[in-house]
């Protein structure tokens, strides 16, 4: 009995210790100067986590936990080394796979413990299955649409929002029974089945352009999922961590739907990204101008002062690298260059900021939106590298604009602008960008690897690698 006394002591030590290393983590995250520790922290936290909870008195057989682990391990390697590219979708399936085990962790619990289950205990089980179901599906429809594998526009149908919201509601109705009768272990499988088909019904109706949006919110919701469930296994740590994921989660969705001037409900509920009718027919009659390497290496060797705009289309063309050679082909002859980070570029949160510090750029070239707009009217060249809509100045002065009213980047503003795009196709939005035919844009044509490497070069005399 000592024994177990002095366990239970140990495990709350490194609980303890784990719930210090995951607040700091949070904090030092907030930072591309400490990232890489906040990263180090939370690893060494979820460590100590697993190893305190493998001491804990009512494990009697380590057999099945050692399988889950080299199981696990198996799996995780490979989703570990994805491509930079494909880190959204990673991100995605980490929430599902989260959730999923927050389902099957509460559905086992229902289980071993009805019908002795307090209202408290099935008020908080019924929310771990509900947030675990939903996001488990939601967290797949999302990979899936980042993917390209489902659709990236919003499918939709008359009255789908009263119908979806209907779904919960009868999900919420039958956890309220529960609460009151949980020896009714009939209904149960359908408090797991309906969440996960309102999870489909959640996303499926959200356009691509949202994405980022959705994955915060999905990381809320498995953060408040697991921390539901610590309240049923009665595991501070859990309840911790749980609130951390959680709140940040749900900060973040705040951050990033006033960073594109919507509500939740819109972001939700409004089924963004749908392509405008007319804007085929505008691109096919106004013209552009265009430029080769070489034009666009001697404008940005003449200038003083160039901001770059970085977008989803430099990580597709995996073009970061040379964009740091770009960086300092430019400073070596004097020339001052800032990065313009918009919260929402990208296809998830930060996205811009991992791909730009893998390529070592220093942290103090990487700049919000808010406080480089006052800059580009004094920017001799912004160098867009594939992003679209966050640069769209529609959303300005174009009412009719489904994205009228999102803070943009003000490139427009700068004397020269020049896009490298593969081609005038639309941006993920679906919308069609009037930034591309102004006077005072360069169209630069083709893949942003292969163009960035070729300005290098120019501008190196062949140097460039």
């Amino acid at each position: 009995m000592t024994e177990q006394i002095l366990t239970q002591h140990i495990i709350e030590v490194v609980y303890l210790i784990a719930s210090a290393l995951f607040i700091l983590s949070l904090r030092w995250m907030s930072s591309p100067t400490t990232a890489r520790r906040g990263v180090l922290a939370g690893e060494i936290g979820m460590l100590l986590a697993i190893c305190g909870t493998l001491l804990h008195h009512d494990i009697v057989d380590y057999k099945w936990i050692a399988a889950a682990l080299v199981l696990g391990t198996i799996i995780g390697i490979p989703l570990g080394k994805v491509a930079m590219t494909a880190v959204p979708q990673r991100t995605a399936l980490s929430h599902a796979f989260g959730a999923l085990c927050v389902t099957l962790v509460g559905t086992a619990e229902f289980y071993l413990q009805s019908p002795n289950i307090s209202k408290f205990t099935m008020t908080v089980l019924s929310m771990e299955i509900i947030l675990g179901g939903l996001t488990f599906t939601g967290s797949l429809m999302a990979a899936g649409k980042l993917q390209e594998i489902l659709p990236q526009r919003p499918i939709t149908y008359k009255g789908q929002n009263v119908v979806t919201l209907s779904v919960l509601a009868v999900a919420i109705g039958i956890a309220g029974y529960l609460v009151m009768h949980p020896g009714a272990t009939y209904l149960f499988p359908l408090l797991i089945f309906i969440p996960l088909i309102f999870g489909v019904m959640l996303v499926v109706p959200i356009g691509g352009a949202d994405m980022p949006t959705v994955i915060s919110l999905l990381n809320a919701y498995a953060g408040l999922s697991a921390a539901a469930m610590g309240f049923v296994l009665n595991n501070k740590l859990l309840i911790i961590a749980g609130a951390l994921d959680g709140s940040s989660g749900l900060i973040l969705s705040v951050i990033m739907s006033k960073a594109m001037n919507r509500s939740f409900t819109n972001v939700v509920f409004g089924a963004f990204g749908q392509v405008a009718a007319a804007a085929t027919g505008m691109q096919e009659e106004r013209t552009v101008r265009s430029a080769t390497p070489e034009e666009a290496a001697s404008i940005l060797a003449a200038a003083n002062k160039v901001v770059i705009v970085p977008g989803y289309g430099m990580a597709v063309a995996q073009a970061q690298h040379k964009v740091r050679e770009l960086y300092d082909a430019l400073t070596k002859k004097g020339v001052e260059v800032k990065f313009a980070i918009h919260p929402v570029a990208g296809r998830m949160p930060g996205h811009m900021n991992v791909l730009l510090a893998e390529a070592d750029i220093p942290y103090d070239r990487l700049i919000e939106m808010d406080d480089i707009n006052g800059d580009f009217p004094q920017t001799d060249v912004a160098l867009i590298i594939g992003a679209n809509d966050v640069t769209n100045p529609a959303a300005r002065t174009d009412q009719s604009s489904p994205i009228f009213g999102m803070p943009i980047l003000d490139v427009d503003k700068s004397h020269t602008v020049m896009v490298i795009k593969r081609s005038m196709n639309p941006g993920f939005a679906g919308i069609d960008n009037p930034l591309y035919y102004d006077d005072k844009t360069l169209m630069l044509f083709g893949d942003a690897k292969a163009f960035v490497g070729s300005i290098v070069r120019e501008l190196t005399g062949g140097s460039g690698h």
